[in-house]
């Protein structure tokens, strides 16, 4: 995970170059995409320990309400 967040700042930064030196914008936004699809990569792992982990042993100790919690974070996620 934390090579994988690495690798999103170094592109990050990387964008942040190519508009430093007027990139034409198509690769720009080419980067873009890439960065957006290495961080729902990173998002989905995460929200898959999450479920099998946390939201578990939550369900399992009674607090049902882990549902609605789970529900508006990926709701955040799929915007």
């Amino acid at each position: 995970m934390i090579s994988r967040l690495n690798r999103i700042e170094g592109q990050i930064r990387g964008v942040k170059g190519m508009i430093e030196r007027d990139t034409y914008c198509d690769d720009v936004l080419n980067q873009i995409a890439a960065i957006q699809s290495a961080l729902n990569s990173v998002g989905k792992l995460l929200l898959e320990g999450h479920m099998k982990s946390c939201v578990v042993e939550r369900i399992q100790a009674g607090e049902s309400e882990v549902i609605d919690e789970l529900l508006i974070t990926v709701n955040k996620l799929m915007k």
